[in-house]
Formats: structure tokens, sequence, C-alpha cells
């Protein structure tokens, strides 16, 4: 493939989900370029949100006690300021999305939230019971084809930044074509989504697959908490890839997690039960699995005959693989979900390199710790993209030079290669790990970026790198971070992580000596 001709946009967003869209609508009337794999239509992790947004919207809550229970979940490291920030923007980025034409569940005009796990109150604001993701994507996918000024560049899957004096001046992409572009632009946004897909079993779309935090780290980007992956505990266990989800709204519900002699386990592993955190019943449904015992959501007696309309999206995934659960209990397992690591950013969404914000789940802002609470992705996507939106506003964009172009790039990765990385993540990087399953997968993984020649390849194969080395470097058990060989969290780690690649790649190679 060779290196086509290249285009400039004085704002360049790099992905079609929520936080690209959403930024790009806050910047409407300014020009941007907003560029995405494959069509807006379809894909993004953010259509498959089942559960809504979180925000309180009830006159018994507040942001503060909102901020305080993402405090409890993230585990001990959450950033205090940029959580109750958030927090308190919540509600207004719930009346920009209305504003859009987002249905939300409301009666009599006011919002029926409904609760999720580790939430103290209800505060999840949602569309139809399970379908706030599509509901939102649909709205703002609408507008951001009826806004003239956003031009939409679908079809090109991104490569590499393209830097110049240590600061970002646009990224190199690949389209349908197999030739090379360079796309200048003084500002650049990525929004490129979470990492998922490095793992065989994961709720998440064949896109996510960390390529924006590998492009970040290769540029000489701040990483930070890569080791914290959150592993959703009721996906469908139907074998289907990505694997479905059973949404979190079903537990607040009442549903319970039975083994398959019908024995309720998680009331013996925590107070709370299946309400407890995300990464609690993740390790409750593994071990029970593990164990021989599997895994089952069962709504049977709280939702029942009403499943259909109640939760359609899932009612539909089960009853697609053969369970129909009105009659009978949802086989579940824990799957990668959602990357609370990513490229370091600020409270304005800037990186550490000139020229590059981050926003959704591809950034690393500190709102959620070591342990995503339920339904503050979707949130924390509109609420940086709107900051980002704004300090790009305040910026004066002026021309970048342009860099010398690259050589031909290859053809699409080999999928034994991908197949054998996914496999390593999940044996090794999952949901249970230990220095000898790390130290094994980092010379995996290493040795796979070395085989390759493909950029998409090599770029999963260093955000998996990433991961890894930061969870050998964090010896101990905190939130979605678990090492049986360090169970314990310990007070002296109680705090974020960051490095560079450099740094990851020196972790690694201690490890394997």
């Amino acid at each position: 493939m060779g290196l086509a001709v290249t285009q400039s946009s004085p704002i360049l967003i790099v992905g079609g989900g929520l936080a690209g869209l959403f930024c790009a609508l806050k910047l409407a009337p300014r020009r941007v370029a907003v560029l995405t794999p494959g069509s807006i239509d379809e894909g993004a992790a953010s259509f498959w949100a089942q559960g809504g947004v979180a925000a309180a919207v009830l006159d018994t809550d507040s942001p503060e006690r909102h901020a305080e229970d993402t405090l409890k979940a993230g585990a001990g490291i959450v950033d205090t300021e940029v959580a109750l920030g958030m927090a308190r923007e919540a509600r207004a980025r719930i009346e920009d999305l209305l504003s859009y034409g987002v249905p939300f569940d409301r009666a009599d005009g006011k919002f029926t939230p409904s609760r999720e796990a580790a939430h103290s109150e209800r505060r999840i604001v949602r569309v139809k019971g399970d379908t706030a993701g599509r509901a939102i994507m649909e709205t703002l996918v609408a507008a951001v084809r009826a806004t003239p000024s956003i031009e939409l560049l679908e079809g090109f899957s991104a490569q590499e930044l393209l830097t110049h004096d240590g600061r970002v001046i646009g990224l190199r992409a690949c389209g349908r074509d197999g030739l090379l572009r360079d796309f200048f632009s003084p500002t650049t946004v990525l929004a490129t989504g979470g990492i998922g897909h490095l793992y065989r079993v994961t709720t998440n779309p064949n896109e996510a697959r960390g390529i924006g935090l590998a492009m970040a780290a290769r540029a000489g980007a701040l990483v930070a908490d890569a080791e914290f992956v959150q592993f959703h505990p009721t996906a469908i266990d139907i074998g289907v890839d990505p694997a479905p989800l059973a949404t979190e709204s079903l537990r607040g519900e009442g549903a319970i997690i039975v083994d398959r002699s019908g024995h309720r386990f998680m009331a013996e592993i925590d107070p709370a039960a299946e309400l407890a955190p995300r990464d609690i019943v993740a390790r409750g449904v593994f071990a029970s699995i593990a164990a021989g015992g599997g895994a089952f959501l069962d709504a049977r007696a709280t939702v029942g005959a009403e499943f259909p309309t109640r939760f359609p999206t899932v009612y539909a995934s089960c009853m697609a693989g053969g369970v129909d659960p009105v009659t009978a209990p949802i086989p579940i397992a824990p799957a990668a979900h959602y990357h609370m690591g990513g490229v370091a950013t600020d409270a304005r969404g800037r990186t550490s390199l000139a020229g590059l914000w981050a926003a959704g789940e591809v950034a690393s802002t500190g709102v959620h710790g070591a342990n995503r609470l339920a339904s503050n992705s979707l949130l924390e996507a509109v609420v940086f993209a709107a900051r980002i939106a704004n300090d790009i506003g305040e910026q004066n964009v002026e021309a970048t030079p342009a860099p010398a172009p690259s050589s031909d790039a290859a053809d699409a990765p080999e999928q034994s290669l991908v197949d054998e990385l996914r496999d390593v993540m999940a044996r090794d990087v999952g949901v249970i790990r230990d220095a000898i399953g790390l130290t094994r997968a980092a010379r995996a993984i290493l040795r796979i970026e070395a085989e390759t020649p493909h950029a998409q390849l090599r770029n999963m194969a260093l955000t998996a790198l990433l991961v890894t080395s930061a969870a050998l470097a964090r010896r101990e058990s905190r939130g979605a971070h678990f090492r049986s060989d360090f169970p314990q969290a310990e007070d002296a780690l109680a705090h974020r992580s960051y490095m560079t690649m450099a740094q990851a790649r020196a972790i690694a190679e201690e490890a394997l000596k």
C-alpha cells in the first residue's frame, strides 16, 4: 500500500462514539473532521450501553452523594475533585442530551431513574429500560449528520499519531482502499474507545482494540492506571463474540445469581450480594464457573413475564441464544467490559502531549479509580467531551508543519496472532492474576509484537503490554486488579499509576530476566 494524498482540518476528532460525536456537536459551528474506522451509524461501544447515564436528578439525591459512591467504588484511588466536578456537571449534560432529542424515560415531565450496583440512590437515567446507549447514539448521529460544520471521514483505521517538535500535528490512517493518508491538524482529540477485544471474552465491539492508547503511548504520552480492567460479571454466556450483556439494572430490580443447583452464592461473598461492586461479583462468578458450578442470572421472580417489554435488548439476545429468560435462568460469565486506565489527562481533557486531548474510554481522567461505578462511563464521556470542546474553543488554531511521508503499510494482521494475543490476555491478565501468569503474558506479547509488521497488531500488542506491565508493577489487589499472590490492598499503594511506553517495556524486560 502506498501513501495517498494528505488533507488538513483545524480540529480532528478520532472516533465516532459518544465522546467523539458529543465533542463535535459541542464545537459547532467550528469546523471539525470526525475520523472513524466504519460508519458512525454502527460499531461504537456506546451503542451497546444498556444501563444509562448516572446523574443526581432526584430531590433525594445530590452530586455530593454521587461523588461519594464513585469514590467508594474506585477503591481508594479516585481523584476526588475530578469526580465531584463530574457529578456536579451531570445534570447539565443530561439537559444537553435532551436538547438533542434523546428520549429519556420520564413520567409527568420528571426523570424516572433506576438503581444499579454500588449506587446509594436511583440515579441511572435510562431509555426504555435497557436501550439508552442506542437511543443516545442514534440521536447524536442524526444531529451530527445534520450539522454542516462537521465533516465525516468514515472508513479510516487510525495507525499512528504524527508529531513535530514534541507536538501532535495529526494522524496517519489507512482507508478502505488500502492507502495510507495523513490528516494534519493542530488540534487532535482521541476518542477511540477501549481495549475489550484484547480479551477472548468481551462485551465490546470489534473496534475496541486499544489502538488509540497505543498510538498515544508511541508518541510519548503518559498512560495512567492501565492495570485496571473491569470485567462485567453478567455477560450472557451463549458463545457469541462479542458477548451480549445482561444489564446491571436486572440486579438492581432484584435478579439473583445462582449456580447450577440454584444456590445463591453471592450472598456468602459480600453483604451486598448481587449489588456488590463489579469486581467482587465478577470474581464470585468466575470462581463458581471454575469450580464447575456454573453461574446463572435468575430474573424469573422479579421480572418474569415483563422481560420482553422491560428489558427488550437482553430478552432478544437471550432468545437468539436459545434461552427464554421468562422461564429459565440466564447463563453468565465475566467478560472484559471497560478499561479504567488510558491516556492520562487533566481535568480539561488535555494529555501530556501538546496538541492532543482524549475523552471517553481511551482516556484516564481519575474519576473511575480502580473500579468504575456503573453508568459513570457515558457520563464521563459527555462531561469531558464538553470540557474539551470548551478548552479547544479557547485555543488559537494555527497551521502546523507537515512531516515527511512514511513508507508503505501492510495488509490486515494475521488472525492467528490476534487470536493468540486474546487468549494470552484472557488466561494471564484477566479476572485473577499472578506474577507467573503475568510474566508468561509479557513474554508472549513481546514475541507477537516482534513477529508482526502490521501496525494494528503492533498497536494491540503494545496496549496489552501496558496493561500487563502495570499489573506486574502493582503488587497488591485493588478494585478490578486482583493478584492471587498479593491478595490484600496495601495502604502504601493507594495511588494512581503512571507510566510511559519505555517504562512499560523496562518492567516487562526486568520480569523476564
